[in-house]
């Protein structure tokens, strides 16, 4: 019993980190650069959002499970060579189902190869870790960069197009914020978010 408690304590922690503590935008301030340029539109957001966790845990498998068997020496370009992998798979997947969201975000998309939340977790967690943690922490950080980017993108639709999901929610007469719409907007609003979770995390 208390090894089943302990590994659940454990399993608890890992989620929690990601989605608060350690949480990938606020607290270590990874991956803002997509926050900063697809948060413009909710749909956008979210397509960003899928990948990246797709991308988190697929590579968590992997890692997790090859970890005993990765060279120290040549770790990073594994990490690189697997997170490219599924990346390739992600932009396929949305030219082939999603071309108008594969338009807006296509440059953003090769990106994620570099996006510092998935090499940053493969360096410090998959390598060291099981796969059951492993993908639990993936799936934590994934939902913690996720809420936060879609919560800035509600807000930038909202105030820049009058729109959510491209539907018209404004009243009419309603003057959009132009400055919402391009990335000085989201860095504004990003800088709130920041400062907000970072408050509401030492009171906690």
């Amino acid at each position: 019993m208390n090894l089943k408690k302990l590994k659940s304590t454990e399993g608890y922690k890992t989620m929690a980190n990601g989605i608060w503590r350690d949480h990938p935008i606020f607290s270590m301030v990874l991956g803002i650069c997509s926050a900063l340029a697809v948060s413009n539109r909710v749909d956008n957001a979210i397509a960003m959002s899928a990948g990246v966790t797709f991308v988190l845990v697929a590579t968590a498998i992997i890692i997790s499970l090859l970890r005993r068997m990765i060279p120290i020496r040549v770790r990073i370009i594994t990490f690189m060579i697997v997170i490219a992998t599924f990346v390739i798979i992600v932009d396929k997947f949305l030219k082939a189902f999603f071309p108008t969201i594969s338009t807006a975000i296509g440059p953003y998309v090769g990106l994620i190869i570099t996006n510092c939340i998935i090499m940053g977790r493969a360096e410090a967690f998959y390598i060291q870790n099981n796969l059951r943690l492993s993908v639990l922490d993936a799936l934590s950080n994934g939902f913690g960069y996720a809420y936060t980017l879609i919560s800035i993108a509600v807000l930038r639709e909202l105030l820049g197009f009058g729109t959510l999901m491209g539907i018209r929610v404004m009243p009419e007469g309603w003057t959009n914020w132009v400055v919402m719409s391009m990335a000085p907007g989201a860095f504004f609003l990003l800088g709130i978010f920041i400062w907000l979770t970072r408050t509401l995390a030492k009171i906690d």
